[in-house]
């Protein structure tokens, strides 16, 4: 089966593409409020997911650029990562099962650290070109659900209005791609789409026809006559 995606990872590129214009925007605007600069590595332990779409596009770029023992090194690295987040999302369930309030748990996990495996030791990113989307944005206000969000160091105040990008239609767009990687290999997975994963994850997952739970297009009926 053909699992070639790389008309779907364009159009993923795209979206980056238009992402990285939005936070050009904002900093342009806001310059002293922005603080990005190289060597800061703030959002590179902050915990996320990745939609299915980012981590087959991540976990490609990733096997294209590293192997040998760098690219065992990190995927070490990955793994270490991985686990120390999952420890961290159980006891927020654990908490959430004592009737703790959802938005404390969430609150408590925002506070977590987890290293990004694709730090180097000079807390660069060594896939900087190709890093989620996450990533791009983590400087400048956002908002999802009506909460908004910006970076701790910062220089946007609480109380003052600020352009924040609403990171739904961001969202519903890499769902609508990751649907169409689903409906693609006609996965037996229906939610496959919505599934997140760290980037620990995606680095380790191999996405073939397996793990996307892809199934042979049925025959067709009958047969053509000479």
């Amino acid at each position: 089966m053909d699992l070639e995606m790389s008309d779907l990872f364009r159009q993923y590129e795209e979206l980056v593409a238009g992402v990285d214009k939005v936070f050009e925007n904002v900093r342009s605007q806001f310059p002293s409020e922005v603080k990005c600069k190289v060597g800061c590595s703030s959002c590179c332990h902050a915990i996320f997911d990745l939609s299915l779409v980012e981590a087959m596009y991540l976990n490609r770029r990733f096997n294209e650029k590293f192997a040998g023992l760098e690219r065992e090194d990190i995927l070490q690295k990955a793994d270490n990562a991985e686990r120390e987040q999952a420890k961290i999302v159980r006891h927020a369930w654990k908490d959430k099962q004592k009737g703790r309030d959802d938005n404390e748990v969430l609150a408590a996990v925002g506070k977590e650290r987890v290293r990004c495996p694709l730090l180097d030791k000079d807390d660069c990113c060594q896939l900087y070109d190709h890093r989620p989307i996450t990533c791009r944005l983590y400087g400048i206000p956002t908002a999802f659900d009506g909460a908004s969000h910006t970076c701790g160091l910062s220089g946007f105040q609480k109380g003052k209005p600020y352009p924040a990008v609403q990171m739904e239609k961001i969202q519903d767009r890499l769902v609508a791609l990751s649907a169409e990687i689903v409906q693609r290999c006609n996965s037996q997975f229906g939610g496959l789409h919505v599934v997140h994963v760290p980037v620990g994850s995606a680095l380790k997952n191999t996405y073939d026809e397996e793990y996307l739970g892809a199934k042979e297009e049925a025959a067709e009926e009958g047969t053509q006559g000479e």
